[in-house]
């Protein structure tokens, strides 16, 4: 696709079909994320695939968003290993895991992949019930999946922008 048909394509799915992702698929989704850049180029993502009943029961446990998804990406980072921007305690982990993200769900879109950003989950259980380690941070869940019939319909919501009026200021 054309990228600007991919980021108006992309929509959060909310139904999948229960087949799973081929490894061409998923490792077209994965390869994009770890292209994405990051501050200093440090490279702090770590990306968790879970594909197996019993790793997806423990996202049903902690989140009410999988949707069906047969994969979900935890995408987390080091925080240990993140750059403190100059002049201030901000640093780079939420940011760099973010853009990571965001290449994965529109590669995603890119080859017929449906996906949904998930924030809506008990962080630290899933963390815990994950038995990650104690330097990453989860950042989200990206669902991912073939759209099902009901899953190919943004939610009417999704259609719903401000003008750039609204939202750009020139100074």
């Amino acid at each position: 696709m054309e990228f600007n048909e991919v980021v108006k394509s992309r929509y959060s799915c909310r139904g999948y079909e229960k087949r799973q992702l081929s490894k061409e698929d998923l490792d077209a989704i994965l390869e994009a994320g770890r292209l994405a850049p990051t501050a200093k180029n440090l490279q702090e993502q770590h990306i968790y695939v879970l594909q197996s009943e019993e790793q997806l029961a423990k996202v049903d446990q902690w989140s009410k968003c999988r949707f069906g998804a047969p994969t979900v990406l935890v995408v987390a980072y080091d925080k240990n290993n993140v750059y403190t921007y100059p002049g201030s305690n901000r640093q780079s982990g939420i940011e760099d895991a973010s853009i990571v993200a965001t290449h994965m769900m529109l590669a995603a879109t890119n080859i017929g992949v449906g996906s949904c950003w998930v924030n809506c989950v008990h962080i630290d259980e899933l963390h815990a019930a994950l038995g990650l380690p104690e330097n990453e941070e989860i950042l989200m869940l990206l669902d991912l999946g073939y759209p099902s019939e009901e899953g190919k319909t943004p939610l009417p919501m999704h259609f719903k922008r401000k003008s750039l009026e609204e939202t750009v200021t020139y100074m």
